[in-house]
């Protein structure tokens, strides 16, 4: 059995246990604030995040690009580029997937030393290991149209 008594007494204990606590707390010295002793609350945020992984850009930040060049000619003459123009493999054109359009480079044959200057009006080559469609014209600048696929160096022309 629990005595009334007993359950007061410790019941007032802890009430003047509260209030001295209390009491003592009002009683620490006001220190003025500074900018050294001041409590600055910041919310804190996750670390940003990482940077996505970069792909390769041959938008020609690089000096030049070397792979295996291409060339498109008949098949394609009167069909739309990605320029808005309409193909004519008589002109010195490229299709390239990522050069900007409407840019100009000198694509370098690596076996002769040949160069033909070109202007990037389409996308492609959409086939693996290729690097740029040539039109004929500028194929045959290269000396390339018998060979098909000759490896070449683009280099960016300034203006």
């Amino acid at each position: 059995m629990v005595h009334h008594g007993a359950v007061h007494l410790c019941l007032a204990g802890l009430v003047a246990a509260d209030v001295l606590f209390i009491g003592a707390v009002g009683m620490w010295p006001n220190v003025p604030e500074t900018p050294q002793n001041r409590i600055v609350v910041m919310a804190l945020e996750p670390p940003p995040p990482e940077p996505p992984e970069q792909k390769p850009d041959h938008r020609m930040s690089t000096p030049e690009l070397t792979g295996v060049a291409s060339w498109y000619g008949d098949e394609w003459r009167g069909r739309t580029t990605a320029s808005g123009k309409p193909f004519d493999d008589r002109k010195l054109t490229a299709a390239h997937r990522t050069l900007p359009l409407n840019s100009r480079v000198r694509v370098i044959n690596l076996n002769t030393g040949r160069s033909v200057e070109v202007t990037i009006t389409d996308r492609g080559p959409y086939t693996d290991g290729r690097l740029i469609d040539l039109s004929k014209a500028a194929a045959k600048k290269l000396g390339m149209v018998k060979d098909g696929l000759v490896p070449v160096r683009i280099e960016s022309v300034a203006g």
